[in-house]
């Protein structure tokens, strides 16, 4: 993950929460990464209250693996508006989303990141939705869809909408109807992300320029990425808003060793199997 986070800027990691609640019964260090929230944690009683607890282990310990520290290092955090952030890594932005037992998660040394996932199965309303969040060029391509295909390319351009007003901060304040996502609804959805993140218009996403991804995961879930890269077009001097050096900086910062060398930054402490990554290329990558 790290490998990859370092190559890329960015990375998309899913998992289920069952495998994380159960550790958090059997591995003191879970214990200790919920901090704080262990407390919140015991008193739950109903099962979608631990499953948030659980998709916040899988960020910070996704965080952790691309950053090359511990887990129980990083201090988890809510903006107004409910946007996660890590605090005291102004530099480094990450998303989260679940629905049921499935969580996915996004961290970014580049720019603004958001991800959204549902269902493959759910049924989306075609017809209540699409006056309510698509614009007039969105509803003439699901209008020109065989009836069969509308629900999945609706369900596409539901999560690519959510992932973007994520990544902005906004969630649903923003209004669905105000921003054009028509040139995403008909791209094939991998089951990797092998393709990287792509413009709207089809073409690899290149940096000062947002990038967008569909994917499907454990052949039951759909996650959608939106992923904004500050700076230059590939090539050019300038880098993201944290560049390799700096990364390795906050490593060490964060390890303890204020003086780390780039290719000394030791591996993150493990979670529980079954989380798989990916950055903006390449296949998916367990830890």
């Amino acid at each position: 993950m790290r490998e990859g986070f370092q190559r890329d800027g960015n990375v998309v990691a899913y998992t289920t929460s069952g495998e994380w609640l159960s550790a958090v019964t059997t591995d003191p260090r879970m214990r200790q990464v919920l901090g704080r929230d262990r407390q919140r944690y015991r008193d739950a009683t109903e099962p979608v209250v631990r499953h948030r607890f659980a998709a916040r282990l899988a960020l910070k310990y996704t965080a952790a693996a691309a950053l090359g520290t511990e887990a129980v290092e990083l201090d988890l955090a809510y903006k107004t508006g409910g946007r996660p952030h890590l605090r005291g890594l102004r530099h480094v932005d990450v998303s989260l989303t679940h629905t049921g037992e499935f969580v996915a998660v996004g961290v970014s040394r580049l720019g603004r990141i958001g991800v959204d996932a549902e269902p493959l199965s759910r049924a989306l309303s075609f017809d209540v939705l699409l006056d309510r969040v698509c614009t007039p060029a969105e509803r003439a391509v699901l209008q020109a869809l065989d009836v069969p295909d509308r629900r999945a390319a609706m369900l596409r351009l539901w999560t690519l909408k959510e992932s973007y007003t994520k990544a902005l901060g906004q969630g649903l304040r923003l209004r669905f109807t105000d921003f054009d996502l028509s040139a995403c609804i008909e791209r094939d959805v991998p089951e990797a992300h092998g393709t990287g993140l792509l413009a709207p218009d089809g073409t690899p996403a290149v940096r000062g320029a947002w990038g967008f991804g569909t994917y499907r995961a454990l052949r039951r879930w759909l996650i959608s990425v939106a992923c904004h890269a500050h700076g230059p077009a590939p090539g050019a001097a300038a880098h993201g808003i944290a560049d390799d050096r700096s990364m390795a900086l906050v490593s060490g910062l964060l390890s303890g060793d204020p003086h780390p060398s780039h290719e000394g930054v030791g591996p993150a402490q493990g979670p529980p199997q079954g989380l798989k990554a990916w950055g903006s290329t390449g296949g998916p990558r367990t830890r």
